[in-house]
Formats: C-alpha cells, structure tokens, sequence
C-alpha cells in the first residue's frame, strides 16, 4: 500500500472539524476535570458559583460554546435538570452525545463518572508515547484509527501526504483500534469490516478509497466512484472481515492502543503533530538512514478533525484521541 501513489483531491467546501467528542479529546482533562469539577459541584452550592441561571440559558450557551469550537454543526436536542448539573443533549455529526454543564454556565464536562466505576476504554488517560523509536531500514509505520473518530481522520488526512512522499521507503498501514466508540447507522461497526476488506483484498484501490471517504464519509459514494468490486467487498464483509479486524484488534491490544488516532512505529508507540510534514518527520527519525524523501517540504498545517479538507483554525495538532 506504501508504494500507491494518491491523487490529491480539491478541498472540499464543507466545513466539518469536530470536537464533540467534546472531551474525548482531553484524558489529562477526563482524569483531572471530572475529579476536580466533581468535588466542586458537591462540595459547593449548587452551579459552582451560586449564580445560577436557567437551563435554556445554560443549553444555548454550551451549544454556541461548542459550534465555536467544531466550526459549527452542534445542535441542541433535549436538556435535563440533574441536580447540581444540566445534562445536555448535543447531536453532531448525527450522533447524539450528552454533556454536563454546571448550573452557572461556567464549566461542562463531557462524561459524569460513577466513582468506583471503570472508564471506557476510549477514555482512558492518554499514554505518553516514548519517543525512543527503534530505528530500521524500512520503518513499519501502523496507524490506529476508528473509521468515525474526528481525530482519526485528522490523522489521515495528515499522514497521507506523508506516506505518499516516502513511497516503498516504509510499510504503511491504517489499522483499526480494538474498540468501537460510534455505533449508530453506517458508522463503525458498518464502516470497519468495509474498510479493512478492501486493505486487504483491493488493497491497490483502498487508498483511493479512503481519501474520498475522509471528504464527507459517504461509503457508498466512494465504492462506486472509486469502482472497487462491490460483490467481492460484500463477500469478504460477511466471511472474511471478523478475522481481519481480530488481527487489527490483537495488535492494537498488543501495543497497548488506548485512543484512537494512535501512531506506532518499528512496534513503538509514537508522538507526533498530525501535519504531513511532522508526520514525515517522526517516521523519517526511525530511518537508519534517512531516505531523500525526508528533504521533501510538506504542509505544516494541521488538517481540520472530522470529514473535509479545511485546514484546522487552530489548534490543530491536539493530542485529542477518541
């Protein structure tokens, strides 16, 4: 797959970054936050700062909150008093995702945490990736992603350019985390067995393939425009594709994979910032000796998270993680 050389695609019009994974993206933050935020919502009045303010208020004001940062798309779908807490219903990128926001205004959280109880996998705090890279001839470059995770396909989006630079300098692969995270209609659960049959069995069309899935995540668009053999993709789904997600899965397991977008490199878990050209860097520092496509400039802004290919409006290299 390292040797396929991808088309570039004109951006598309749509904006859609994302963020609502809202604090899926912030470990420190689900770790830190919901202790300290917690303590205060139970320990203090009611709102944290006493001033409390109505749920509609507080509704209106997380949601505008949250379209500032995904650059719009979050809309309001229900909210409830808890207590101490307003539960919010967002929708985003037609899923419906329940935040918490003191009775101020002031703070939110993404996710109440039982005490006692265990995180989901995907929220667990976010590993510090050593940077002590073995180095090799041809670095073997894995990318763990869920296939609706915003920040994954950042990171796609971002390690392409890089991938496609190097060429047969590396072996490359988009592998699939051990978790799904969104399971509505046509996400992950529908969209991973789709993916990872084509990597395996029309491996020389699934980079084509996913650059147009990573505009706007139109699966069927993509099968037919990129023409790859509908019958043999249906056919490997249902007899093929549990067992090549078991091998994803044991892998991303095997390296410890807590959050997706995870880069792995020469076996290791690695950082790097999701611009093609930190990308190229950090795979280009595992090389014994650097290949010529290590000189290549590449773009240093980092994609938006979502579908699309606006550039992030800031902040675009996040250790985010779904």
């Amino acid at each position: 797959m390292a040797d396929e050389k991808i088309e570039k695609k004109e951006e598309t019009k749509t904006e859609s970054s994302d963020d609502v994974e809202v604090n899926h993206w912030k470990y420190a933050t689900y770790v830190l936050g919901v202790l300290v935020v917690l303590m205060l919502f139970f320990m203090l009045k009611p709102g944290v700062t006493g001033n409390v303010i109505n749920s509609g208020d507080a509704s209106t004001t997380l949601v505008d909150y949250l379209n500032g940062m995904t650059g719009g798309g979050v809309t309001l779908v229900g909210v409830e008093d808890q207590g101490n807490l307003y539960e919010v219903t967002v929708n985003y990128q037609g899923g419906d995702i329940p935040v918490f926001i003191t009775k101020d205004g002031k703070y939110f959280i993404s996710n109440a945490q039982e005490i006692g109880a265990s995180p989901p996998v995907g929220d667990q705090a976010q590993q510090q990736a050593p940077q002590d890279i073995p180095k090799s001839d041809k670095p073997v470059v894995e990318l763990f992603v869920m296939t609706h995770c915003p920040y994954g396909t950042q990171a796609e989006k971002g390690m392409i350019p890089a991938i496609e630079a190097l060429g047969d300098d590396v072996d490359f692969n988009i592998r699939f985390v051990h978790y799904y995270m969104h399971e509505g209609d046509k996400q992950e659960p529908y969209e991973t067995p789709r993916q990872v049959c084509i990597r395996e069995e029309q491996g020389a069309k699934y980079n084509d393939y996913l650059m147009c899935f990573l505009e706007d995540g139109d699966s069927e668009r993509c099968v037919a425009e990129v023409k790859v053999n509908k019958a043999k993709l249906d056919s490997c789904v249902a007899n093929k594709a549990e067992g090549f997600y078991a091998d994803d899965s044991a892998l991303s397991q095997g390296y410890g994979v807590g959050g997706s977008p995870t880069l792995v490199i020469n076996g290791v878990q690695a950082n790097s910032g999701r611009d093609s050209a930190s990308y190229l860097a950090t795979i280009c520092s595992a090389m014994n000796e650097p290949s010529e496509a290590c000189d290549e400039v590449l773009s240093s802004a980092a994609p938006s998270p979502g579908f699309g290919y606006n550039a992030a409006a800031s902040g675009g290299n996040t250790a985010a993680q779904c």
